[in-house]
């Protein structure tokens, strides 16, 4: 049989196809997902278990006039691959490549951004009501996960769209269970028969007939709901207002493709949940579908293989030894991690202190604010996030930690560019953020050794404090595996020059030292970006002509911006020279090259100094 995949541009060509058609472009779609990954690493596991959905959703959808919202995204290389992407497939993740999540301005068929999770259903809605209010004939459909469904923000949305009348379809692609028995050709044909117009016109006829007769409507009523009860897991999405289908099975053309054809032709908000699995069709994926979730480059043959190169200790591994150890020592510590247990580093912690480990699921907000309730109660929680998803619970930050200055801890990773996942997952803004908060400090490691001592410095205060470090190793020096903290405040010279002083903050304190010899300026390792050490700032001060402020974080409002407040308000006039991430989002491609291109390496930080001041 001819391969279908080489021939398809767009997806208007595979409406063409037959149900046996379709089954085989999903295994080709299959292949490919798993041939470009296992070469450039990537989203696999999720990808793998939306190949029918989405082969079935472009079948019966008029795509792009219909808009498809995929929650996340890190499950749209086969809607990528179908979409006229499947050349650049080789290119994903990689610098000027195709982005590992839809982009608007990537292709027409991605009708919206996502990398964050729980915003599917909030703009498909926008988008199906913007049809209505344009009188446009178009359905707006989004795929979320049963872990993105936690968030408040997706039952919000859920909320609101129960009441509106507009063509929306909601997918629950549930992917964390087993396809139960009820999942079969029985379930099949009740799916599709309550998803069909005959149930929902008789439905509707009954009511309006029998609304006449209260007793006999509220008797039939009850008989609907106990009917249905009977055939489809009891569920709380009618009581939003949705019709609610389901559970199918997620990978099996001949159940998608008529519900869907049938919940097309309905009117008002329609809730489809569909059962599948990750890692579907590669075994090794489905039997570890967590180690395969992102892994590197691999051979789809052999699968992963552990490294037995000695690799330097990363940041969030520093973190986890130190969460162990501190907790080991103080029974009031809890970790709270909203939903990223492995990639926080917590995986240990729960092994060995599970009545206090806590996952909040994908919910930000609810984890601040649980954590504010622990500490009111004489906990010392730590809250273990992305720097990028902290920015999702600043109202919590604010209202519910800092403003009562309950000490929080919170260990912030992927700090600065975070490589191949790209802008919506850098931890570029949370030194001004977090900085113009009162209470709140801030603590910026320049290495593993010094990771380790500030969190201990970070859990001994006795208000809120954070802790931000990159993702990946760093230069590589041992921590002590004691609990000694440093000085809250506190910054360092760390070599010693002359007209120029480079105040470092983090880990682009090695590159400085590696520019500074040339230049032979002055190296402070700063550690905080609030508080300022000012003490150290006026004392260099005394001695320098110039200042450079280096931080891998927006230079807008950062610990560049610190510096300067610190010298205004000493009524002292230096010019500062503030290197930084610029005013733009930075996207995917290799850490290293990214930085090298905004010049925050080494030879990048030396050419803009001496640019600026000369090298004499």
């Amino acid at each position: 049989m001819a391969e279908l995949l080489p021939t398809l541009h767009d997806p208007s060509v595979l409406r063409q196809y037959d149900r046996a058609q379709l089954k085989q472009l999903s295994d080709e779609v299959r292949a490919c997902v798993l041939d470009n990954v296992s070469r450039t690493g990537g989203h696999l596991s999720s990808n793998l278990g939306t190949v029918e959905l989405t082969v079935a959703l472009h079948h019966v959808f008029n795509t792009p006039h219909d808009r498809l919202v995929w929650d996340v995204g890190h499950q749209t290389y086969p809607h990528k691959i179908l979409t006229g992407r499947r050349e650049r497939m080789p290119t994903l993740r990689q610098q000027g490549g195709i982005s590992g999540f839809p982009q608007r301005a990537e292709s027409e068929y991605d009708t919206f951004g996502t990398a964050h999770s729980s915003t599917s259903i909030s703009a498909a809605l926008g988008m199906a009501m913007a049809a209505k209010q344009k009188g446009e004939d178009r359905h707006a459909v989004a795929i979320i996960g049963d872990g993105a469904l936690t968030a408040g923000m997706a039952f919000e949305a859920l909320n609101n769209a129960g009441v509106s009348d507009c063509k929306l379809l909601v997918i629950l692609n549930d992917n964390d269970m087993s396809i139960s028995p009820p999942v079969g050709a029985l379930n099949r044909y009740l799916a599709q028969l309550m998803s069909g117009n005959f149930y929902a016109a008789a439905k509707n006829v009954g009511k309006s007939v029998l609304r006449a007769a209260p007793p006999l409507f509220e008797l039939a009523k009850r008989f609907e709901q106990h009917a249905k009860g009977m055939v489809v897991p009891a569920t709380l999405f009618e009581q939003f207002g949705f019709n609610y289908v389901g559970p199918i099975d997620g990978h099996d053309i001949d159940s998608l493709v008529p519900t869907l054809e049938n919940l097309k032709q309905l009117d008002g908000p329609q809730f489809l949940h569909v059962v599948t699995k990750k890692g579907q069709g590669y075994k090794l994926a489905e039997a570890d579908p967590v180690a395969y979730h992102g892994p590197g480059k691999f051979d789809p043959q052999v699968g992963l293989v552990k490294s037995t190169t000695v690799a330097k200790q990363t940041f969030t591994q520093v973190f986890g030894q130190w969460l162990c150890d501190m907790a080991a020592q103080d029974g009031r510590l809890v970790g709270i991690t909203p939903a990223m247990r492995e990639g926080s580093g917590m995986v240990e912690f729960e092994k060995k202190f599970p009545a206090r480990y806590y996952d909040v699921g994908i919910a930000e907000q609810h984890a601040v604010t649980f954590a504010a309730g622990l500490a009111c109660e004489g906990l010392k929680p730590v809250v273990a996030i992305y720097s990028t998803f902290l920015q999702r619970a600043y109202d919590q930050l604010i209202h519910d930690v800092a403003i009562q200055n309950l000490p929080v801890v919170f260990a912030l990773d992927r700090a600065g560019l975070v490589g191949a996942d790209g802008a919506t997952h850098a931890g570029a803004y949370d030194i001004p953020f977090l900085r113009c908060i009162p209470n709140m400090s801030i603590a910026c490691p320049a290495d593993e050794r010094e990771c380790r001592q500030l969190l201990t410095s970070a859990y001994e205060q006795n208000h809120p404090v954070a802790v931000r470090y990159p993702r990946g190793a760093g230069a590589g020096t041992l921590p002590n595996l004691t609990l000694d903290a440093l000085p809250l405040g506190r910054g360092e010279i760390r070599r010693e020059g002359r007209r120029i002083a480079i105040l470092a903050f983090g880990s682009l304190l090695y590159p400085a030292l590696k520019a500074a010899e040339s230049l032979d300026a002055t190296v402070l390792n700063m550690r905080w970006a609030k508080p300022l050490d000012v003490e150290l700032l006026l004392q260099v001060a005394a001695t320098h002509d110039a200042f450079v402020t280096l931080e891998e974080g927006a230079i807008m409002g950062g610990a560049g911006s610190a510096v300067l407040e610190a010298l205004q308000a000493a009524k002292l006039q230096k010019p500062v020279l503030q290197l930084g991430l610029p005013d733009v989002f930075i996207e995917h491609g290799d850490p290293a090259k990214l930085l090298a291109g905004i010049g925050l390496d080494a030879a990048g930080i030396e050419q803009s100094i001496a640019d600026r001041f000369g090298r004499a």
